[in-house]
């Protein structure tokens, strides 16, 4: 294995300024206005970490990420930019790169299943209010309490018809289940159909252990979300990557103080994950942001203004680069002073009227010291980028997609039996009308049947390991979902 360098280049003025790979893990901040070269940061980064054994994961959201396959230096830009930092001999290399895509046109299929977002977060999605994701929980945990797998849609929409239909049966141990509820639940499930969202839900699920994977060469892989058609949902792009994150918090082992991270999650367009969500989940993402360094994941924000963040989270982004930002209003002024006071100051420079004079690509850079202390902010120019700025042309992107260890494994659907099958099966052998006067016994109902072999499906599922995953999910989860 190389050795780890003392400091990872992202930028230079007559000296080199870069992240400490120790201190990588606690976290970063880009930010800037739109076309201040916000992008070519992240991909410098990106390329940093990766040089280094370091897996990432980035959502591409104009589809300018992908040449990262692909050695760079064709862009004029980009020599003359080496040129003026006494870089001119720098050597251009492609990166390993994994695409993906949760519609399946751009890359491997990206999926969870239902229980594995649970309601909290899928609720979200489904922009229910309090008095809807209340009786949204209760489906979740009616079907944990009988052993219903919620897998994919139709799983939750078969479920969650079975909840209303059955209302009455449940209103004593569980609570009063609203019909208005149901029945928004119901719209917005169909709503969520409508635009694509099914196929994020179902098997096989994602592993998060096929994205934090090295070459040959022990570069880290890349892996890059297709997310241009997925930004047109903007609450299901900054829902699933929250997702993600919480997966990774609950998956990776406490490492301490690691040399390195194990992984980088960069985050594009972050104001959307703050964007109208409840307090209790503002301070659940405080949370995971809090602890998940020590699992040694480093998570980088990228946004046009720094203040789009909570300042519990912006406290403890340690690693930052701040592009120009624009200010013409009183309130964007004000809001500028504001972003520069979260840096360190610098005696020798003005933060906040630099911040509104930096060119495209220059940027103020503060970086963590060895010692976890942030850095006089400098200004600077960050650094070329050594992979291809031009996107991949379709042929060469199937390439890459089809000679992946992962071709053919996210591809092929996996639809085993759920909740919709369970039901499905219990409303088939329903007694036909008359049927019980044969016995001569006191007819059953037929929603008393399909609760009592609920009943028996979740002793049977409690004995099993699934059963147990599922039990513990609903004590132990960090987001209040179920596991699969």
């Amino acid at each position: 294995m190389a050795a780890i360098p003392e400091s990872l280049c992202i930028a230079k003025t007559d000296h080199e300024i870069g992240i400490i790979p120790r201190m990588a893990n606690r976290h970063g901040l880009v930010a800037g206005a739109t076309g201040t070269g916000k992008t070519v940061t992240l991909r410098v980064l990106a390329e940093q970490f990766s040089s280094i054994g370091i897996p990432v994961f980035m959502a591409d959201i104009k589809g300018d990420l992908t040449g990262m396959a692909m050695p760079g230096g064709e862009h004029p830009k980009v020599k003359e930019r080496a040129a003026q930092l006494g870089m001119a001999d720098m050597s251009f290399e492609g990166y390993p790169v994994v695409f993906w895509d949760i519609f399946g046109e751009k890359g491997h299929p990206l999926r969870t299943t239902i229980s594995e977002m649970g309601p909290l977060l899928l609720g979200r999605i489904l922009n229910l209010n309090e008095i809807q994701s209340s009786v949204f929980a209760m489906v979740f945990k009616i079907a944990d309490d009988n052993g219903m797998l919620l897998l994919d849609l139709k799983d939750l929409r078969s479920m969650v018809k079975f909840v209303g239909d059955q209302a009455e049966q449940f209103k004593t141990e569980y609570g009063n289940i609203s019909t208005a509820s149901i029945g928004a639940i119901q719209r917005s499930l169909l709503a969520l159909e409508e635009q694509g969202g099914d196929r994020l839900f179902g098997e096989p699920a994602l592993n998060l252990q096929d994205m934090m994977q090295t070459d040959s060469r022990g570069k880290g892989m890349v892996n890059i979300l297709s997310a241009d058609r997925l930004m047109q949902s903007p609450k299901l792009y900054a829902t699933f990557l929250l997702w993600m994150l919480s997966e990774l918090f609950e998956q990776l082992p406490e490492l301490g103080d690691p040399l390195k991270p194990v992984f980088a999650f960069f985050f594009d367009e972050a104001h959307l994950l703050f964007e109208d969500i409840p307090q209790a989940l503002s301070n659940k993402i405080e949370q995971v942001v809090r602890l998940i360094r020590s699992k040694g994941v480093g998570v980088y924000f990228i946004t046009q203004n720094p203040l789009d963040i909570p300042e519990d989270v912006l406290g403890q982004l340690g690693n930052r680069v701040q592009h120009a930002l624009r200010a013409f209003t009183p309130k964007e002024q004000k809001s500028v002073r504001a972003a520069a006071e979260t840096f360190r100051s610098n005696p020798s420079l003005d933060v906040a009227t630099v911040i509104m004079e930096l060119g495209v690509g220059e940027a103020l850079v503060s970086f963590l010291d060895p010692k976890g202390v942030p850095g006089m902010v400098e200004r600077a120019l960050v650094c070329p980028p050594r992979s291809r700025l031009l996107p991949l042309t379709d042929a060469e992107r199937s390439a890459v997609i089809s000679s992946s260890v992962l071709a053919g494994h996210y591809e092929r659907v996996v639809d085993r039996e759920s909740a919709y099958e369970k039901l499905k099966e219990k409303a088939a052998v329903a007694p036909l009308p008359g049927a019980e006067a044969k016995t001569g016994k006191e007819p059953v109902s037929e929603s008393a049947k399909m609760l009592q072999a609920m009943a028996k499906s979740a002793a049977h599922a409690i004995g099993s390991q699934v059963g147990r995953q599922i039990i513990r999910g609903v004590l132990g989860s960090i987001f209040g979902r179920s596991k699969r």
